[in-house]
């Protein structure tokens, strides 16, 4: 194996941590906690959970050159969905769609392939979109936590890297 490939493997192994953690604070919400919103311009934490699940939908979706619409159909297709558990195996779905495709780029395509997202006048390298979903995902991760911390929830550090 390349170091190339080797480098593409751990940035997918660091997104798989992203998703386990994440589906572990995901698990934690209770019913009441969906409405909080810790400032009137943040997204309520259940805007914020849908949004974090389907990162890997729709940033999958934009490096395959979706159109605007079709993202747009992603990024709303978790409405109305509350269920901690069927969030979390959504999330660990869309994971999965994501890393077979990053999986399946031969390497010269992971390299040097570049596609343009609907809102951007460059492409990205795959490579590049694979880093930015990665970020992506711990971005939001930490809000999560960060939510839960307000709510009181018994979430630790430690449970990030577990």
């Amino acid at each position: 194996m390349t170091g190339t490939l080797r480098i593409r493997d751990h940035l997918l192994n660091e997104l798989e941590t992203g998703v386990r953690t994440g589906e572990a604070l995901i698990r934690k919400i209770r019913p009441e906690d969906w409405s909080f919103r810790p400032q009137d311009n943040f997204r309520s934490l259940l805007e914020l959970v849908h949004h974090f699940v389907l990162i890997p939908a729709s940033d999958l979706a934009i490096m395959q050159e979706k159109s605007e619409g079709e993202v747009g159909s992603i990024e709303n297709s978790l409405s109305g969905v509350e269920d901690p558990e069927r969030l979390a195996v959504t999330f660990r779905e869309n994971f999965e769609a994501y890393k077979a495709y990053i999986l399946s780029l031969s390497e010269d395509d992971y390299l040097n392939r570049s596609t343009k997202a609907f809102y951007m006048e460059h492409g990205h390298l795959q490579v590049q979109w694979q880093i930015e979903t990665m970020t992506h995902v711990f971005h939001h991760r930490s809000q999560i936590y960060n939510y839960l911390k307000q709510l009181g929830h018994d979430v630790s550090f430690f449970m990030l890297y577990a």
